[in-house]
């Protein structure tokens, strides 16, 4: 008998930011930070210790992409056969942050049918994977890659954001085409930063606002939404072609496949002072507000994939856990389609605290486990949740339930014929 998925995806995830600093000459690979490399099953079995069968991971893209068709999956063959065997279900990020060094970075216009062509070989290896999360917090990478000048490229104007924008994006779209036409029942989990800014003065009402307008480029562009007049003109007048733009909205179908993951933290919302300058708020509004903001605009599924609190002061982390799913309640009660909800990460991170621009080695005390692997004071507390939540849930909305294929559930025969002429396309080299 196949085993029934969980009718609510409670997942964590295992931090795996790679982005290049310091004029390119540093990366920063957060496996690495977090000694993942080395302890990777003892992390799949603490995942499997706090009752949650899904997990937000993905192969690091700059060791096994070596070059345009050629790669190394000696480290996914390991992990992703594990967690295979744990019937685990991955939500797979394939580029968080990061690229090889022979792309470059987000600048170069060959990245999206590239990456496509990445994403369409990973599904082909790995066929029984069905949630995919192609390319993590889009605007975020855009706007720290391109804007602030913090990664990769490091740029810092309009021209080079919309440049990296489009470029994500495009990726991001061109890799959901490739998968589905592999896995034609594959869900789209698109992890988003989920952001507001709020006007400090009257002066600084037009900036915010603008600013609220850019917040939703990425998945407007993403769903082939008709973004806003005024961001229209901007994308043009920064360099998008009409061609380009059309693109998006060409592949608006393709957002059937989707569930709009929001990440939410207390640096998510911003305040603006009349030169545009922005600095964080904390939280204002909080998720339930801002989600209903999105949801209203996109009319998709939702699932909270990301949030944490660095636990500074004891009880800080447990009191934003339970605030965070206080507000997932709230949101679903109100009839939004909640799916699922996730604490970011499993095991603490390092030089968050800098956005990664700095090679500190700062512990950032936000996961479930410390990074000897000791289960924090959130972690029980989650642990608790989810034994508590899982079963209650489901009974709210047995109509709403994502149709999931446990890894251990899945039948190769329902594959479709695309899948095989790949297979054979790939055994003869072409």
């Amino acid at each position: 008998m196949s085993p029934t998925p969980p009718a609510f995806l409670f997942a964590t995830g295992i931090e795996n930011s790679n982005p290049r600093i310091n004029g390119g000459t540093l990366r920063v690979d957060e496996y690495a930070r977090c000694g993942h490399y080395e302890r990777w099953r003892e992390d799949f079995a603490l995942v499997e210790d706090l009752g949650l069968n899904f997990l937000r991971y993905g192969p690091p893209i700059h060791t096994s992409w070596l070059a345009h068709g050629r790669y190394d999956w000696s480290f996914a063959d390991q992990t992703f056969g594990e967690l295979h065997r744990r019937d685990i279900v991955p939500i797979v990020d394939l580029c968080h942050f990061g690229v090889p060094d022979w792309i470059g970075d987000f600048q170069n216009p060959d990245f999206p049918v590239l990456f496509a062509e990445y994403a369409r070989d990973f599904a082909r290896r790995f066929p029984w994977v069905q949630l995919y999360t192609p390319v993590n917090e889009m605007y975020i990478c855009a706007l720290f890659s391109a804007r602030y000048g913090w990664w990769n490229e490091e740029g810092r104007t309009d021209r080079t954001f919309v440049t990296a924008l489009k470029h994500v994006v495009g990726a991001n779209v061109l890799a959901m085409r490739e998968i589905l036409k592999l896995r034609g029942d594959a869900i789209f989990i698109q992890s988003e930063s989920t952001e507001y800014f709020h006007a400090e003065t009257p002066a600084a009402i037009a900036p915010a606002e603008l600013r609220n307008a850019e917040r939703f480029l990425s998945l407007d562009l993403n769903y082939g939404r008709r973004v806003d007049s005024g961001m229209y003109e901007y994308l043009l007048d920064n360099g998008m072609t009409r061609d380009e733009y059309h693109f998006f909205l060409a592949h608006s179908p393709l957002k059937r496949h989707c569930i709009m993951g929001n990440d939410y933290y207390v640096t998510n919302e911003h305040l603006v002072s009349e030169d545009g300058h922005t600095r964080a708020s904390g939280e204002v509004f909080g998720y339930a507000v801002l989600t209903h903001q999105y949801h209203q605009r996109y009319g998709l599924p939702v699932m909270h994939t990301e949030t944490n609190l660095r636990d500074d002061d004891p009880g800080d982390a447990e009191r934003w856990l339970w605030k965070q799913w206080a507000n997932v309640l709230r949101v679903r009660n109100d009839g939004v389609p909640v799916m699922g909800f996730t604490w970011y990460s499993l095991t603490d991170q390092v030089d968050w605290d800098s956005a990664l621009r700095e090679p500190n080695g700062n512990v950032d005390k936000v996961g479930l486990f410390d990074l000897d692997r000791r289960m924090r004071p959130v972690g029980r507390a989650y642990k608790r949740l989810v034994a508590q939540w899982r079963e209650v849930l489901p009974a709210q909305s047995l109509c709403l339930q994502v149709p999931i294929v446990m890894p251990s559930a899945y039948d190769p025969e329902s594959l479709p014929e695309a899948y095989w002429a790949a297979q054979a396309r790939a055994r003869h080299g072409r």
